[in-house]
C-alpha cells in the first residue's frame, strides 16, 4: 500500500512539475517575441508616440511573466512575499509620478 502512495505521489508530481516545465518555456518563447517586436519597431523606426507606449507595455507584461512564473508568484504560500513585492512596485511607483509631477510643474 505504501509503494502505491510513493508511486502514485511520485507520478503527481511529475506531471505537475512537467505542466509547469511546459508554462516557463512558453513564458520565455513569449518573451523573447516581445522583445523582437520591441526591438523591430525601433530597428523599422516607427513613429515614437506608438512605439513608446507599445514597449511600455510589452515590458509590463514581461514582468508580469517574470513574477508569476519565473519566481513562481502563483504558488500557494508565497503571500507574504508577495505582499512585500507588490508593495515596493507600489512605492517605486509612486516615487515616479511624485518626481514627474514635480519636474513638470
Amino acid at each position: 500500500m505504501a509503494n502505491n502512495t510513493n508511486s502514485t505521489s511520485y507520478e503527481f508530481y511529475k506531471q505537475k512539475n512537467k505542466e509547469e516545465m511546459k508554462y516557463q518555456l512558453i513564458t520565455f518563447a513569449l518573451m523573447i517575441i516581445f522583445t523582437l517586436v520591441a526591438f523591430g519597431m525601433v530597428i523599422a523606426e516607427y513613429d515614437p508616440l506608438f512605439t513608446i507606449p507599445v514597449i511600455i507595455l510589452l515590458a509590463c507584461v514581461q514582468v508580469g511573466f517574470q513574477l508569476y512564473y519565473f519566481m513562481h508568484m502563483y504558488h500557494k504560500g508565497h503571500g507574504l512575499p508577495a505582499l512585500f513585492l507588490y508593495s515596493g512596485v507600489f512605492v517605486a511607483l509612486l516615487t515616479v509620478i511624485t518626481m514627474v509631477t514635480i519636474v513638470w510643474w
